[in-house]
């Protein structure tokens, strides 16, 4: 067979595979190769090659060779567990991004000392540089090799997989055996370097009525400075976390009486009001309108939207007059039954009409993490409805606010376009053809970088996903633009065009920050708690050195309000030092110290909360230096403070 690599041709024996081909390379590649790609496809360095065709080795820079290596990492945790762990039955071990896990069912939840010990474990089994070798067998041989070898929940998976599907295993040493389609690599000794990161509780597939099982996270790396790396970060997300943040900071928390329905409190309030406030602003100035649209509406409408059938799992019902009703987990019908309130001429068009509208979706206990995944949100939706000529106009409109928005907060972003899914969608092919289409010419004429994600769009339509990257390099999918030709045609919606007659408009649904809960989330993690001055819940705090000191700071206080700062007053017969570093630990902006010369002199002494002294200053000078942070800041954005 004729193989292309590095651009040159070489003639090797048919079924030769990979890792045999990479022997005879010279440099880094030897050691560094994760996988390949043949012809396009993932393969493990370990596969035979047959028929011609171009071979590319994947080192760990590669993602979805990051993700073969971290999946054969998981086999190995599952070995370990099962050598220190007798009697553990397996689940799932999948690769996650930045790392992998592996479910069990065990006797007992694994303690600290027991991570240990299987940490252990793996560096022997990894030192060993066991061969990992697939095998397949037929389907009813696998059921009875899995009940053997007692893993019913292998037993299980393999009778939920379609009639016609090859069944493998991967064989790693003497004695471990694993269900898997693969890839591997070819050995444990590639796994240089890992470490196990967490434990929890998670249901079997998921669903809160299956059994709790033991579920251990880790990464792994080809590098072990890079793992120390990825460490560190982890370090420093575990002091950002926004949950942790929101009730230190006191902004909001998650409570047992309401799983999944978050509490914000006044500080958490301020911060979220200043953020409806700057999107009303910025979706003024981009031609939009706003409105309110009920959150209960009759089970006719979901059923008419397609919801009832795609997401009925997903949605709180209720009955009024034994007549079935919905708690909306989407805005999108109610602002459809808002545009249906007349007949639309096509000088109208386009419409853009934005709601700040409070939804709820049952999520599963199990999914439930702080204001990234809650039951109950509320999302900065708009829904945009236009002639099919206006389309390529409309889209490109919202990604330019959309850019502007994240801009704004200081991320960058990735974006993906996400196509039709294999299956429960509505609407025709064609309809379905000319949406991509017209989302694809739109991101190219944009000059925009972006990757196709196959089969993850919306029921209804295609979009295009914006992945904001924070201040740690993570990432979070907020805003989503979603061309539907589907619900139009559903609600009979229509406009009357040039020619006198009437027309279905297209529509589009997006949004920006995603939810308000979770871009607040986002944001808190991201600035880790430390805003900039003008999405300070508190800017200021007025700290006294003495009781003398009362009247002059609670003048300054009403000052500083009445210029439209937010500042709190700390009167307590404390330590001037402790009062500081409590408010540093608050993470204010400014700390304002006044004492008896600064009471007589009309001055404050200016300490931020990185703990560098601005000295003493007049309080005009003071209201003058906060007002232009904040204008600057403000005239950065597009909008007025």
């Amino acid at each position: 067979m004729e193989i292309l690599l590095h651009g040159q041709k070489h003639q090797f024996d048919e079924g030769t595979n990979a890792l045999d081909i990479l022997r005879n390379q010279e440099g880094d590649i030897k050691k560094s190769a994760v996988a390949a790609r043949f012809n396009g496809e993932l393969v493990e360095l370990a596969h035979p090659l047959h028929g011609d065709g171009s071979l590319e080795f994947l080192t760990f820079d590669d993602p979805e060779a990051r993700r073969v290596l971290r999946h054969t990492a998981s086999h190995v945790l599952a070995a370990a567990v099962q050598n220190v762990v007798p009697g553990a039955k397996l689940a799932i071990g999948p690769a996650i991004e930045n790392g992998f896990y592996y479910d069990f069912d065990v006797a007992e939840p694994f303690t600290p000392e027991i991570v240990e010990k299987i940490e252990k474990e793996m560096a022997r089994i990894i030192k060993k540089n066991d061969r990992e070798v697939r095998f397949t067998l037929p389907r009813e041989e696998a059921i009875a090799y899995m009940e053997e070898r007692g893993e019913p929940y292998k037993v299980e998976l393999i009778r939920d997989l379609p009639e016609d599907e090859e069944i493998s295993f991967y064989r790693q040493g003497d004695d471990f055996v694993d269900l898997c389609a693969g890839p591997h690599v070819p050995s444990t000794g590639r796994i240089k370097a890992f470490k196990l990161t967490s434990v929890a509780g998670a249901y079997w597939r998921g669903d809160e009525h299956n059994k709790m099982l033991q579920r251990i996270y880790g990464t792994a790396f080809t590098d072990k400075k890079d793992l120390e790396d990825y460490l560190q970060k982890l370090e420093e997300a575990k002091k950002r976390d926004h949950r942790k943040l929101g009730r230190e900071l006191d902004l909001f928390d998650i409570m047992e009486e309401g799983p999944g329905f978050p509490f914000f409190y006044a500080k958490g309030m301020v911060l979220r009001n200043l953020l409806e406030e700057y999107w009303r602003q910025v979706h003024r100035k981009a031609g939009y309108e706003e409105i309110k649209t009920p959150m209960i509406l009759s089970r006719s409408l979901w059923e008419q939207s397609g919801h009832w059938a795609n997401y009925r799992d997903n949605m709180y019902t209720l009955k009024i007059d034994e007549e079935d009703y919905a708690i909306k987990p989407m805005n999108c019908p109610g602002g459809i039954l808002a545009y249906k309130r007349r007949l639309w001429s096509y000088r109208d068009l386009p419409v853009r009409v934005g709601e700040l509208g409070l939804v709820h979706r049952h999520e599963k206990s199990g999914a439930l993490h702080g204001l990234m995944r809650v039951r109950c949100f509320t999302q900065d939706d708009a829904h945009l409805y236009m002639t099919p000529e206006q389309i390529k106009q409309e889209i490109i409109g919202v990604y330019k606010l959309t850019n502007q928005v994240y801009r704004d907060f200081g991320f960058a972003y990735k974006v993906e376009l996400s196509t039709r899914p294999k299956e429960n969608t509505i609407g025709t092919d064609e309809m379905w053809e000319l949406s991509t289409q017209a989302l694809k010419d739109a991101l190219d004429e944009l000059g925009a970088d972006y990757t196709i994600n196959e089969g993850d769009g919306a029921f209804y339509g295609p979009k295009i996903d914006f992945h904001l990257q924070d201040s740690l390099g993570r990432s979070w999918q907020c805003g989503t633009l979603q061309l539907d030709m589907n619900l139009p045609e559903r609600f009979d919606m229509e406009y009357v065009g040039p020619d006198g007659e009437r027309h279905r408009p297209v529509m589009i649904h997006r949004t920006v920050l995603g939810s308000m809960e979770r871009f607040i989330g986002i944001l808190t993690e991201h600035y880790g708690g430390a805003f900039p001055l003008w999405l300070a819940p508190v800017q200021a705090k007025i700290l006294t050195i003495t009781d003398r000191a009362d009247d002059a700071a609670r003048q300054l206080q009403s000052k500083l309000a009445d210029a439209g700062l937010r500042a709190e007053l700390d009167l307590r017969n404390e330590k001037i030092g402790f009062k500081v570093r409590e408010a540093q630990m608050m993470k204010i902006p400014y700390m304002l110290v006044i004492g008896d010369r600064e009471a007589e002199e009309g001055t404050v002494s200016v300490r931020t909360r990185k703990g560098e002294s601005l000295g003493a200053l007049s309080q005009d000078a003071l209201i003058g230096k906060l007002l232009s942070e904040n204008a600057a800041r403000a005239q950065e954005r597009n909008w007025e403070a």
